[in-house]
């Protein structure tokens, strides 16, 4: 199963990490809750068409 944040135009590719991170502005507060609650959906999800997110990641 794909992962939501792997369509979302906020998930870009750190080359200085040489991986991917998710660019949302979350405070410490909001990071734990987003990672603690497997049930909710993320609130600072952005879709768009696959295309729109490839370039934005490339």
């Amino acid at each position: 199963m794909q992962n939501e944040c792997d369509s979302c135009a906020l998930y870009i590719y750190d080359e200085e990490y040489c991986d991917y991170i998710c660019e949302a502005d979350m405070d410490e507060d909001d990071y734990v809750r987003f990672v603690t609650d497997s049930h909710s959906s993320c609130p600072y999800y952005q879709g768009g068409d696959e295309y729109t997110v490839v370039r934005h990641q490339a």
